[in-house]
């Protein structure tokens, strides 16, 4: 391991245990349908069914849980349109401190109303990266919150890592491993638990041509912010994080890009074949499998699905 800074196994471990009591332990399923057009044995892991219904719920559980007890009082704070934003909310009611979020008017009602639920004080704000960052300093200024950043920390990444921890834990002779990039928590995670269970297995990101920073960063060597990101994989728009991609730069493979076009012929196959609801962003790495399936022939490959929050009411099919 190249940084003293990378949560080490131990560590991932140990937030195993730290969450779960307030995590779900999810599944992993099967399709032969999808074996057969994939060519080689998929498996997933179905993080639609976590709390908050996304793989968010682990690294904010993880954050607020690690929090000393006279900080953890005055809160937490973050600025998200979405699933951290109601993972967030929901880690803080379970350890009884209050949260407050920051969310752009532009954030989808679904997402609004989720944070409501778990009890998290919402200030609006444009919808711009500028109007978040400056109403977030207000907003900790007078409240003394902590900040919780919704990828680029490492307790956060810590706590996506349990994942492919409990997925490797279960399937061992997984091959290759992919997960989604947006931030790069879930797959900074994903390649240290991978790294450090497997001296053989790969580990690849998955990311919509129309948002490929994290591509564009991994062939350059340094990060390239993102610039109008334009797919239907709402949740992965962010721009890839620093800590984030010093993991991924060391232990990931490659990162492979998908058409829109894609997504949705994945997103469909994973509602016909496994019966279960994914948001785009979910269907980005099986996108991404079909689309090479030539590197994969034969091989078992571990695929995280990410989250389960779609609005329904814009289903792209």
């Amino acid at each position: 391991m190249g940084n003293s800074n990378f949560p080490t196994l131990t560590k991932i471990k140990e937030a195993s245990q730290r969450i779960r009591p307030f995590i779900h332990k999810t599944p992993v399923l099967k399709s032969t349908a999808i074996d057969k057009l994939a060519g080689c044995r998929v498996f997933f892991k179905c993080e639609n069914f976590q709390k908050v219904g996304a793989f968010k719920a682990r690294g904010a559980s993880n954050a607020v849980l690690k929090l000393q007890d006279s900080i953890k009082q005055k809160g937490v704070a973050t600025h998200s349109s979405g699933n951290h934003a109601a993972a967030l909310a929901k880690a803080a009611s379970q350890a009884g401190i209050p949260s407050f979020i920051v969310m752009p008017t532009s954030a989808p009602t679904v997402k609004i109303d989720a944070v409501k639920e778990y009890g998290g004080e919402i200030t609006f704000c444009e919808p711009t990266l500028e109007a978040r960052e400056r109403t977030l300093m207000q907003v900790v200024e007078e409240t003394g919150a902590s900040f919780i950043p919704p990828y680029d920390h490492w307790d956060i990444i810590e706590g996506q890592a349990t994942c492919a921890l409990e997925f490797l834990e279960e399937i061992p002779s997984l091959e290759s491993i992919m997960a989604p990039v947006g931030g790069g928590g879930l797959l900074a995670g994903t390649a240290l638990s991978a790294s450090y269970l497997s001296s053989t297995i790969k580990v690849y990101g998955a990311e919509p041509l129309g948002a490929d920073d994290a591509f564009k960063s991994f062939k350059a060597g340094k990060r390239i912010p993102m610039t109008n990101p334009k797919t239907i994989a709402d949740g992965l728009l962010t721009s890839l994080g620093e800590r984030n991609f010093s993991v991924i730069m060391e232990l990931v493979e490659d990162i492979l890009t998908v058409e829109d076009k894609a997504i949705v012929t994945a997103m469909r196959l994973i509602y016909e074949r496994l019966k279960i609801v994914v948001e785009p962003s979910c269907a980005v790495p099986l996108a991404a499998l079909l689309a090479n399936k030539e590197m994969f022939l034969g091989q078992e490959v571990g695929i995280i699905l990410s989250g389960g929050n779609v609005d329904l009411t814009k289903l792209p099919f």
